[in-house]
């Protein structure tokens, strides 16, 4: 969560009728919504010094709130666009999103830029977006005391207790401050908005690539609009069917077999780290300040680190191997601190503990809550988290209370729709790698299963997540680029290793 990615032409190749079951109507403009569609957008300076510099422009589409009331409250969704390089080549608009949910997106096309292919740039404008509730997009501000809802719920049921009295809590200020606003930020609604782009932009179809939760946005496209859906691109894939629950439940064994990955690496360092000799060690050594932190808050500068924060900070660095040296020295300088030492903490790790532990708008993370909440309900029985936190103490002793423990949803107002189950035919290419921490690699697969006309490229033993523009391997790339450049999907599924 936090964070963190065919025939000649996407779609030529959906089966007749097949696949497209809850798809909606497909016309431009439906039910009074025409005049959105219609619409002329007004470009102008982003007013954001590193698009302006890259010479992006940006827009504002006006979308109804409520797709079922078109007539009525409009709201505004914020696009960027860095224009194709070769207008005689151009092949049409390529939307993308990177994930959260709840991440700001205007400034995603210039991280995509460097690892797009000369001729790929000059077929595609990049559009970045806003998606409603975030950013510049109408954002969700609920007025949270703390910047983020996942945290673990500690290691007895005091512990427990004191959680579910917060995620209800924040759950009620989200219902006071946004009012009927909240129900109609959802990925459906994100999805009719991209189709609204897709209209005021003039264009048929729609290539895509999204990272993360943006492969569940992504594939909700493909399934309510297919033949608008043009070359999409998944990486670091979620099923629909895992969305939005079992997703979060996953991360719990996948974040302890990357705690496992980087103990060894770590005991293999111990002359520097100083955290134990074996894997088996270093774990211990974490565990143990995790008791440490329950018993007394660990002081790292103004924050006070406890048992339901430190697991959410362990969580946000095992996710990438080339983060081990973060990590390591995390954990050493929380050691020290618990031990009553003077340290000097990363910035980095600053940042983390002021996300997790104070208010800050500008993180907008509620805008995640409104998201994840308003798509889907979770069960709202306490002791049902408890239970399955109980269950989950042997295996997953540092991640289970995490992964398993109750959230805002619990506490939410019914979702307005039903969530989308994706199942269709529509081409898509979707990449995954074996010990991603935040979309199991098994979401992928089950993805790569309900989507019959995808490709999956597997990056096996790497533990990462949002690969693309993040990871370096190679064969991966070349992949990505030439499905993105002809439209041609690999002969059979692919596996690329270490370059």
């Amino acid at each position: 969560m936090t964070a963190l990615l065919t025939a000649a032409a996407a779609g030529a190749g959906l089966l007749a009728g097949a696949g497209l079951a809850g798809a909606e109507p497909e016309a431009a403009g439906r039910g009074g919504a025409e005049r959105f569609y219609q619409q002329r957008l007004d470009w102008k300076a982003c007013g954001d010094q590193d698009l302006d510099a890259a010479g992006a422009q940006c827009a504002e589409v006006t979308v109804p709130l409520d797709y079922q009331q078109p007539r009525g409250r409009t709201i505004t969704v914020a696009i960027s666009r860095l224009k194709a390089t070769d207008p005689g080549q151009r092949r049409g608009i390529m939307l993308s999103n990177p994930g959260g949910p709840g991440g700001p997106g205007l400034g995603l096309p210039l991280k995509m830029r460097p690892k797009l292919n000369p001729d790929v740039l000059a077929r595609y404008d990049l559009i970045g977006m806003d998606p409603r509730g975030v950013g510049r997009s109408n954002p969700v501000d609920c007025g949270w005391p703390v910047g983020f809802m996942l945290r673990s719920s500690g290691l007895d049921r005091a512990g427990f207790d004191r959680t579910v009295a917060l995620q209800a809590d924040l759950a009620r200020r989200c219902a006071q401050t946004q009012g009927d606003t909240l129900r109609h930020i959802t990925t459906r609604n994100t999805a009719r908005d991209m189709d609204v782009v897709r209209g005021a932009m003039g264009e048929r179809k729609i290539s895509y690539f999204g990272y993360s939760y943006g492969t569940y946005l992504g594939s909700v496209f493909t399934q309510m609009f297919p033949r608008r859906s043009d070359r999409i691109v998944l990486d670091s894939a979620v099923d629909s069917k895992r969305y939005s629950q079992q997703m979060v439940r996953d991360m719990g064994p996948a974040n302890e077999r990357a705690l496992d990955d980087w103990a060894a690496w770590t005991a293999a360092r111990d002359g520097e780290y100083r955290l134990g000799r074996t894997a088996a060690q270093v774990r211990g050594a974490v565990e143990e300040l995790i008791r440490r932190s329950a018993r007394q808050a660990i002081p790292v500068g103004e924050y006070q680190v406890d048992e339901h924060m430190l697991p959410m900070v362990l969580f946000e660095q095992v996710g990438d191997t080339r983060l081990n040296t973060v990590l390591a020295e995390t954990v050493r300088v929380l050691t020290d601190a618990a031990d009553g030492k003077q340290v000097s903490p990363s910035p980095g790790l600053l940042a983390s503990l002021h996300v997790l532990s104070r208010r800050d708008p500008n993180a907008q993370l509620s805008g995640q809550a409104a998201i994840m909440c308003g798509d889907a309900a979770v069960r709202r029985d306490p002791e049902w988290y408890w239970r399955n936190i109980q269950r989950s103490r042997a295996s997953q002793p540092v991640f289970g209370a995490l992964a398993n423990g109750i959230n805002p949803c619990a506490f939410w107002a019914e979702p307005v729709e039903a969530p989308v189950i994706v199942r269709n035919s529509v081409p898509a290419l979707i990449v995954q790698a074996t010990e991603d921490t935040r979309t199991a690699y098994d979401s992928g697969v089950d993805l790569h299963r309900a989507m019959s006309g995808s490709r999956l490229i597997t990056l096996p033993g790497v533990r990462a997540h949002g690969l693309f523009s993040r990871y370096p391997n190679g064969c991966m790339e070349n992949a990505v680029n030439t499905y993105l450049r002809d439209g041609v999907l690999p002969g059979g599924d692919l596996t690329c290793r270490g370059d």
